[in-house]
């Protein structure tokens, strides 16, 4: 009933400030690309300032359409809120991760740069917004368990056949290294 949630949530269903972050993904997903043409160049470069502050750009556009979203839906406990949708719990986690990459920036530690690959995730937001796809992408997400434990069972199979095999023939092909020729 609040006239400023009101307001955002009537901004957020506009399908033009949907579509200008689906473009923003792509042009974020471009700009993952042009990166891996500068790791190389140094910290100080002008090429590694540009591409940084475009980052943060971006980030920042990010970061706006979160709070947004959540003040407009509310954030986990409402029906229909920003959270209880999974394709926004993904965008929540790269959010926050991109949040913690611009907080430790500064500090000298090679292991954070890690963060900086979950914004490949991103684009997997352009996946919501066709319906049949959706469909598919849910499925296989939902299959993996199911995969994984068919994998456990074949590769236990697999197993029990190579100890029977080695327990049966072991030794029995007169299988020689090159060592004992020499």
């Amino acid at each position: 009933e609040n006239p400023i949630r009101q307001a955002v949530f009537q901004f957020i269903s506009v399908k033009l400030f949907d579509n200008s972050i689906m473009y923003l993904i792509g042009l974020s997903s471009l700009k993952l690309a042009v990166d891996t043409y500068f790791l190389s160049a140094p910290d100080g470069s002008r090429a590694r300032l540009v591409l940084d502050r475009i980052d943060l750009c971006f980030n920042l556009v990010f970061i706006a359409e979160c709070v947004l979203k959540v003040l407009a839906l509310g954030f986990c406990l409402d029906n229909g809120s920003y959270l209880e949708d999974s394709w926004n719990k993904m965008d929540f986690f790269i959010v926050c991760s991109s949040i913690l990459d611009m907080i430790l920036s500064g500090a000298d530690i090679k292991s954070i740069k890690i963060l900086r690959l979950l914004r490949v995730l991103r684009p997997l937001r352009v996946i919501s917004h066709d319906v049949a796809l959706k469909m598919i992408v849910t499925a296989l997400f939902e299959s993996v368990g199911g995969i994984v434990n068919v994998m456990i069972v074949v590769g236990m199979v697999w197993i029990m056949f190579a100890i029977i095999g080695v327990n049966i023939f072991g030794g029995k092909f007169q299988y020689c290294s090159e060592d004992m020729y020499v």
